[in-house]
């Protein structure tokens, strides 16, 4: 079920809010849980019993390293002190967490992956017979990504001290399940949500904030990604294209994981406010970056900061020399590339963004763009995002590399090609991609524009929900990127 479908805003959402406010305050957890549970099954049911699965280890190895698994269940839990030794029994739930949740993701998103490789490896080397030839195959469960990664924080925050370990059972499963952020995000840590899970203010300000960011995401995504992405998918689905066209894909494409994405998250947390909750911020215009360095600190900013907490620092960060740093960044990097999709394309692209990242770090202040007007630095930037992205939407990497050599003009197009202009260049497509990038470098976000509503503001949030409402009656393209990841 997807947020941009008549299903969810007029069937899902209105009952799952009815019930949950007419639900007394000890059972809106549950009501939530099985709300979500209904949410995240509607596609596949037997994905379910994975989440399931994965939130009971977790809870269970929680307790197990709070040392509170079967005893002192009436005792107050308290925070793990800091930097006093843990047991062995604490280490080992903390790693059966880990592995659990590493092994589900490992399983479902890359199996397919290892195999084809496997497969590949041996006929390049002349071993034929070693091939394994199977019709297995395994289907990717919406949100695994997200889920693991985010039920898997609640043990390593125990464990660090840094979250209490959470007793009730529904509790604990409403945060793994919440619907709002559970198959693209915001990666909502316990930390951040611990508190408001013993107690929340549910208001008439907070839900109204909520109503606004729905309705500004579902704008977002309806009436600019989806637009941008027609474009994108004609352009880099043709297989032949003039330079000119092969740049207009391109920004079509960048625009088009912007906001869908971005959008996805405002109306998470939209609908995270009108339930009471306060999800993180997860964008901050990141194509406004000066450097690659600030794109990760503007760009799917819960990913990043998980990335840096639960894997950069581990490693040793910044901590020992810099040739330690390049290598960490490098690893966090392509492991984050390939986080996002199980191919070599994502590989090379967080080689990129690592590469950059290591870059501009080994300058410093001297990077060669650093003295450059702020519009230069800014362009520099989103050039060199713009050019990973080829690989990031490319099918393979024969497409990618086709695509950049069309971009600069070392691939000749096939006569052809120049009817793609008659479809992307229409007027519409045209003044969609204007307005797209007006707001990338010139509107307010959503987060600091939803700050303080007026009646104006509301009249516009509401003329902007009905417009996507009516555009969605007329849109058979329709998909969510990061659905896939």
């Amino acid at each position: 079920m997807v947020f941009s479908s008549h299903l969810f805003l007029f069937y899902f959402l209105p009952t799952a809010l009815a019930v949950y406010y007419a639900l007394p305050r000890r059972w809106k957890h549950l009501g939530l849980t099985l709300l979500s549970y209904v949410f995240y099954g509607w596609a596949n049911p037997k994905f379910v019993f994975l989440m399931f699965g994965s939130t009971v280890v977790d809870y269970f190895c929680g307790l197990a390293v709070a040392q509170r698994l079967g005893k002192n269940w009436n005792k107050p839990i308290e925070p793990l002190p800091k930097g006093t030794p843990r047991t062995r029994g604490q280490k080992a739930a903390l790693i059966v967490s880990v592995v659990t949740n590493l092994s589900l993701l490992g399983f479902f998103k890359y199996f397919n992956f290892a195999v084809e490789n496997y497969n590949g490896l041996v006929s390049l080397l002349g071993l034929e017979h070693l091939r394994w030839e199977t019709f297995f195959r395994v289907t990717l469960p919406l949100g695994i990504s997200f889920y693991t990664f985010q039920s898997m924080s609640y043990t390593i925050d125990v464990f660090r001290g840094e979250a209490r370990a959470i007793r009730n059972f529904v509790d604990f499963a409403c945060y793994v399940s919440m619907f709002p952020q559970l198959v693209a995000g915001p990666i909502v840590r316990f930390s951040e949500v611990a508190d408001q899970l013993r107690a929340r203010e549910h208001t008439w300000e907070k839900f109204a904030r909520g109503v606004a960011f729905l309705s500004l995401g579902l704008a977002k995504k309806v009436l600019l990604a989806n637009p941008c992405g027609k474009v994108a998918d004609t352009v880099f689905d043709a297989g032949s294209v003039g330079t000119w066209d092969a740049w207009y894909g391109l920004l079509a494409y960048a625009f088009q994981i912007y906001f869908d994405f971005s959008g996805y998250s405002d109306m998470a947390i939209g609908l995270g406010l009108m339930l009471g909750f306060a999800f993180p911020k997860n964008f901050d215009a990141p194509y406004r970056s000066e450097s690659i360095t600030e794109f990760w600190r503007r760009w799917h900013l819960s990913l990043s900061s998980w990335l840096r907490d639960y894997l950069y620092i581990p490693l040793g960060g910044n901590r020992k020399g810099p040739r330690r740093t390049y290598i960490n960044l490098a690893i966090v990097m392509l492991l984050g590339g390939l986080w996002h999709g199980a191919a070599w394309n994502f590989v090379i692209w967080g080689a990129i963004h690592g590469a950059m990242l290591a870059f501009e770090r080994s300058r410093g202040k001297t990077a060669p763009y650093a003295g450059l007007p702020r519009p230069l630095r800014v362009g520099i930037t989103f050039f060199t995002v713009l050019i990973a992205w080829v690989f990031f939407r490319s099918s393979d990497l024969s497409a990618a590399t086709n695509y950049l050599l069309s971009l600069f003009g070392l691939r000749e197009p096939l006569p052809n090609a120049a009817l793609i202009g008659g479809v992307v260049y229409r007027p519409y497509y045209l003044l969609t991609m204007a307005v797209a990038a007006a707001i990338t470098w010139g509107a307010p976000q959503s987060w600091d524009w939803t700050r303080r509503l007026t009646v104006p503001k509301a009249l516009l949030c509401l003329a902007l929900l009905w417009l996507s409402i009516v555009a969605l009656s007329t849109q058979a393209y329709n998909p969510f990127i990061y659905f896939i990841f």
